[in-house]
């Protein structure tokens, strides 16, 4: 899939509003931070791990896992080069993060995390943006050891806040998908007040 118009949609964002929230599309500061704390539930307790962040912008969730106190060897991967290039000035002279433009880690990971990146289908159709979903959760099994976590907008969303250029997901079937192919151990997280859910693929169930 080309994901080109998708590029420059991100890429005008983060013109229009700087490395914010907004920048990469979000409401808020604070419903940015609720997502990332569902995501880095995949992780459980553990303080020290390696995360690979898909779709990570200008590098927020990195900027909140110091501000959490947790050590992680973190890499970045982004479609749009103008995020890279502001998330590696931004974090210039850190060594225990790296940013990557693409789709897709060059490594293999504890954990992996995606966030927002299933939301903007422009005017791919539809049935095309979910086999696009699905090929993306199949690399992030892949790039992932311990497990991984993603979110998308909700089908239950009230129906005149849903916007045409938008995707909203089944969360049903994304939860049968990961429960058959992935994993036995997958959480649903559908209650933390926004018109969105998470999934958590865990591999080792005792984590």
């Amino acid at each position: 899939m080309n994901l080109a118009d998708v590029t420059r949609y991100y890429s005008e964002r983060l013109r229009e509003h700087g490395a914010s929230a907004q920048g990469v599309d979000w409401n808020s500061a604070d419903s940015q931070r609720l997502r990332f704390k569902q995501l880095l539930r995949v992780c459980g307790e553990r303080q020290d791990f390696s995360l690979n962040d898909i779709g990570c912008g200008y590098g927020a969730l990195f900027d909140y896992l110091g501000e959490e106190g947790r050590r992680c060897d973190y890499l970045g991967v982004d479609i749009a080069a103008a995020m890279i290039a502001k998330a590696a000035e931004l974090h210039r002279g850190r060594v225990d993060c790296r940013f990557l433009a693409g789709e897709r880690a060059d490594r293999r990971a504890d954990y992996s995390v995606a966030s927002g990146i299933f939301n903007v289908k422009l005017s791919t159709h539809a049935a095309d943006w979910r086999a696009h979903i699905l090929g993306t959760l199949d690399h992030l099994n892949e790039a992932s050891k311990d497990g991984f976590a993603f979110n998308c907008l909700t089908k239950y969303s009230d129906a005149d806040r849903m916007k045409q250029h938008l995707y909203y997901a089944d969360p049903a079937e994304l939860f049968d998908h990961c429960k058959r192919s992935y994993s036995r151990n997958v959480a649903l997280l559908h209650d933390y007040g926004l018109y969105e859910f998470t999934l958590l693929v865990r591999k080792d169930i005792a984590a």
